[in-house]
């Protein structure tokens, strides 16, 4: 299929385009590189622009004739949105309803959704379902949650069908050591760990102690970006073969503490480091875990990197020696 990748320089893009090329299909990136790195896309050719650029976006849909589209571009940090809402309405609801314009004036069929756990918000049952109620606590969720209701509404009322894969924690790295996430200023546990366990960061902050958990710390599911990346490739697939358009949720239906993350990567490591004690953050519910039974059963999938001292491994090892033989380049 001729595929168009928004955001396919980022972190979890960039390891999908290489999931899809190795799959046999025609990919270009479109990306700004506000956050991503043109040397993350390969050999795939890259359209250097924003989503606002109306003349460019539609420019390269048409020219290309793209089968899909899969949308990755958004800002994804918690504390930012509730500091900064607008930006985020305007980068990630805002854009994607230019790209969905597009895309029905391109005529482009399928559609894959980059979306995310936190249109959950504080959910009452673990773990948590596709039915369970959308109630997001922060403007990132509900920004991606009005993306998600445009989707569903332009497939009601088009021939466009979709699926919409709602993230749970992304993490880890390429085992090959050739892709990991590379953004400066990283919000992300694991990373953040990593980063401290090999002298990167003087230390790491936990935030909050106090919440319905068994250490009181945030529980979350975390789902290797590679596991991750294959599932776009199958929806892509999914849409190809004639299936339905689908909301599914992306992560392993286990969860661990911040605590125990840290210690994981103590443990893998060899090293310690300093852990500090702060208030909760805005925007973050205690527990959020995945109820991952509709994925397993829609899509040709399954986990192959389900452990967490698996993903701490690969993710110390691109910060120990591939980011730094990337750089070195």
């Amino acid at each position: 299929m001729r595929v168009m990748v928004t955001g396919g320089a980022g972190y979890i893009g960039s390891h999908t385009v290489r999931h899809l090329t190795a799959a046999g299909h025609q990919v270009v990136v479109y990306d700004n590189l506000s956050t991503g790195f043109a040397w993350a896309v390969g050999d795939a050719p890259l359209v250097r622009g924003d989503l606002a650029d109306h003349a460019l976006l539609a420019e390269t849909l048409n020219r290309n004739r793209f089968d899909a589209v899969l949308h990755f571009a958004a800002y994804t940090v918690v504390p930012e949105s509730v500091c900064d809402p607008l930006r985020y309405y305007a980068n990630n609801t805002l854009n994607t309803w230019r790209l969905l314009q597009a895309c029905a004036e391109a005529g482009v069929e399928h559609f894959v959704f980059s979306s995310t756990a936190a249109v959950y918000g504080m959910p009452e049952q673990m773990p948590v379902s596709e039915e369970a109620p959308l109630a997001p606590i922060n403007p990132y969720g509900a920004s991606k949650m009005m993306s998600e209701r445009m989707l569903m509404d332009l497939g009601a009322a088009s021939d466009l069908r979709y699926v919409s894969l709602r993230y749970f924690n992304v993490a880890g790295a390429d085992p090959s050591g050739e892709l990991g996430q590379a953004t400066a200023n990283a919000t992300h546990l694991i990373k953040v760990a990593c980063e401290a366990a090999v002298g990167q960061r003087d230390g790491i902050t936990v935030f909050g102690t106090d919440y319905s958990t068994p250490d009181g710390t945030c529980v979350r599911d975390f789902i290797h970006v590679e596991d991750l990346a294959r599932a776009h490739v199958q929806a892509l697939a999914h849409l190809e073969e004639g299936g339905e358009s689908r909301v599914l949720n992306c992560g392993y239906g286990r969860g661990y503490s911040v605590l125990e993350v840290i210690e994981a990567v103590k443990r893998c490591s060899g090293r310690d480091f300093q852990v500090r004690y702060g208030a909760r953050r805005a925007g973050d519910p205690g527990e959020v875990v995945a109820d991952n039974s509709r994925m397993l059963a829609a899509l040709d999938w399954r986990p192959r990197y389900a452990d967490l001292d698996t993903i701490v491994g690969h993710a110390l090892a691109w910060e120990e020696e591939g980011l730094p033989r990337r750089l070195a380049r």
